[in-house]
């Protein structure tokens, strides 16, 4: 983004109370778009901050959630601590955290007590299983979710264990919910001057996501199974085997299932019975998949995906992530960006999948320093170093009291 171009949330403060990956990320978006995004921290820092690669306590792991924020350490036990937050909260148009439901209660920084310090404050807590229901209290971790919210069920081959996703796809899609919600919020206080609190979880979000599988059981077709690559809607719609590896083809339809017959030599498939249209392409989804991968698995992957291409079939690799990050297109679409990090030096990092003509996200910008901001923030506050204590710089509370509500990638 052009620093002379404030990007589309510019002028807006968050403060971010969380940790490990779900709220981070959360935050971390919102600072892609220009909000001055304050990260509160104990004094050992964020868990990440250690994960693999780390040097002290700077870490590639903590740079990939937490970039273009500014960090603050706080003491969190102490009362000073407490208020500190409270001021900054009053100077806040959003806070986002991720402690288990209870915790912020009892510190006196809940929705309620802040919003009446900060009637516009919007308030976004992101927790295992949420601010309500039986299991509320629960911790949550990305892992757990995916089992709870169903996805481990219909992950793997057919006949074979639950797998989970390959992504922590709980905890992200828990944080891009809550980025909608905080977003959808900010337009309601456009209108009315007021916040709300944003409650939503990792549970939450593993559900919210089973689109298809919600379908086939809502629509009395039966508890979704798994089915390895395969698509529950359409048929061939999956990975295949080819001599050299596998590649992805998708026949979402019966025009695309007519080319891919015909590049395969098979033109007459289109027209047998058992798959003359999709709803009997699924219902023989196993003897389909059959006939095509005997066929590519005589040719190597660029010679079927060179046909398919021709054909206008979609198609596609099935890429590592060195090949991945190889790739022309990616890099065409700066989904690789080098960030320099006083610590780490040269790191490479992940762009943003999201591009904007007038008010794009900036992701060049390096997580923070632990506390590298902290005497910064107070001088803004108007406050001196009273609040972090002597010889610590500052103190969390205890990993028992305030373990997060969101997980471990």
């Amino acid at each position: 983004m052009d620093s002379l171009r404030p990007g589309a949330l510019g002028g807006l403060r968050v403060i971010d109370v969380t940790q490990v990956m779900a709220g981070p990320f959360c935050a971390m978006l919102l600072a892609d778009f220009g909000a001055d995004v304050i990260k509160v921290e104990p004094p050992a820092g964020d868990s990440t901050r250690t994960m693999p690669g780390a040097v002290g306590t700077d870490s590639p792991s903590f740079n990939a959630v937490n970039r273009g924020k500014r960090s603050i350490v706080l003491n969190l036990k102490a009362p000073e601590g407490v208020e500190t937050l409270k001021r900054l909260a009053v100077s806040a148009d959003i806070l986002v955290e991720n402690y288990r439901p209870g915790v912020m209660d009892a510190l006196g920084l809940d929705y309620a007590s802040l919003a009446a310090l900060n009637p516009r404050l919007i308030y976004a807590s992101i927790s295992g299983y949420g601010q309500s229901g039986p299991m509320k209290n629960k911790g949550g971790f990305d892992l757990v979710a995916q089992g709870v919210s169903g996805i481990m069920s219909v992950t793997g081959e057919p006949g074979g264990a639950p797998v989970k996703s390959g992504i922590p796809i709980t905890d992200l899609g828990a944080a891009l919910f809550a980025v909608v919600g905080v977003l959808a919020a900010l337009e309601h206080r456009h209108k009315t001057g007021k916040g709300q609190h944003v409650d939503t979880s990792l549970v939450d979000a593993g559900v919210g996501l089973s689109v298809w599988e919600a379908t086939q059981y809502f629509s009395g077709r039966g508890i979704p199974e798994r089915l390895g690559s395969a698509h529950r809607m359409s048929a061939p719609y999956q990975a295949f085997r080819c001599a050299d590896g596998f590649i992805t083809i998708g026949g979402a339809n019966d025009r695309s299932f007519i080319r891919i017959c015909t590049v395969l030599g098979h033109p007459e498939w289109a027209e047998a019975p058992e798959f003359k249209t999709d709803g009997l392409r699924i219902r023989h989804r196993a003897d389909l998949a059959a006939k095509i991968e005997s066929i590519t698995c005589t040719e190597p992957r660029s010679h079927w995906l060179a046909l398919f291409d021709a054909s206008s079939i979609p198609c596609g690799p099935i890429n590592d992530y060195a090949q991945v990050f190889q790739d022309p297109q990616v890099l065409a679409r700066e989904m690789v960006v080098e960030v320099e990090h006083p610590t780490l030096g040269a790191i490479k990092a992940l762009g943003s999948p999201i591009k904007m003509s007038a008010t794009p996200p900036d992701v060049r910008r390096r997580a923070p320093l632990l506390g590298e901001h902290t005497q910064e923030i107070l001088s803004e506050l108007g406050l001196g170093e009273g609040v972090i204590q002597p010889g610590d710089r500052g103190s969390g509370i205890k990993n028992a009291e305030m373990k997060s509500g969101s997980g471990i990638p």
